[in-house]
């Protein structure tokens, strides 16, 4: 999988393409803000295109957006916020984890928090934080398992402070981040923690996994959302 770098490059690469993407798929969306928090904001038609998870994806089977939804953002301020929590987070996961391990746990507490929204609330709903949720919970499990009581007191004091406000904005999907969080937890507490943190071939070849239901998850949800809207 390469480096950590790369890894977290990869994941902040894939967020800003597909957001970029949005945005061109639905030029029109963009002169609708409505206020601060939905400047640049892509529209409803691109974002369910490209993977958008719950409501009509949900409604109608396609499980694959729980994969592809973590890569979609909302507005610019949406992709900002995540991609540096990303790049803050994901470094540390990967040196505590190794960079595979790093990369399904970023996956699995994905899928895991639209999976607990999808069955919850059914909104429609995109983003990475329920992922960021889950690598907060991957280092807190990771300072636990270790012994630092310190590195653990200050992750749990971002995670309640993210957590808190997510309850105080507006449209915030707090099953996602509790969903993530847990998915992210349990996951972790099944991770080998290995001295030399090489990843072995079963990690890459299940992160080689998650990135093809990624990439042919938006392929199918354009192809079936492009039908409906042509249909």
């Amino acid at each position: 999988m390469g480096g950590r770098l790369d890894l977290f490059n990869l994941i902040a690469g894939a967020c800003v393409t597909l957001y970029a993407l949005a945005l061109l798929l639905q030029p029109e969306a963009i002169f609708q803000a409505g206020g601060l928090m939905s400047i640049l904001s892509p529209g409803g038609r691109a974002l369910w295109q490209l993977g958008m998870t719950g409501g009509l994806a949900w409604d109608q089977g396609w499980w694959w957006t729980i994969f592809t939804a973590m890569y979609l953002h909302g507005s610019l301020l949406h992709i900002v916020f995540n991609v540096m929590w990303i790049r803050n987070l994901g470094p540390g996961v990967a040196e505590a984890y190794g960079p595979g391990r790093a990369f399904l746990l970023f996956n699995i507490a994905g899928a895991g928090s639209f999976l607990a929204s999808n069955v919850m609330s059914g909104v429609p709903t995109i983003g990475a934080s329920g992922s960021i949720f889950g690598l907060l919970a991957a280092l807190i499990v990771y300072g636990r398992r270790r012994g630092s009581s310190v590195m653990t007191q200050q992750l749990w004091q971002w995670a309640i402070i993210l957590g808190v406000f997510g309850f105080i904005m507006p449209g915030i999907n707090n099953w996602a981040h509790g969903g993530g969080f847990a998915a992210g937890w349990i996951a972790a507490q099944l991770m080998p923690l290995d001295d030399d943190r090489q990843d072995s071939s079963w990690v890459l070849l299940a992160s080689l996994g998650f990135i093809a239901i990624a990439v042919v998850g938006v392929g199918m949800s354009f192809v079936r959302v492009t039908g409906i809207l042509l249909g």
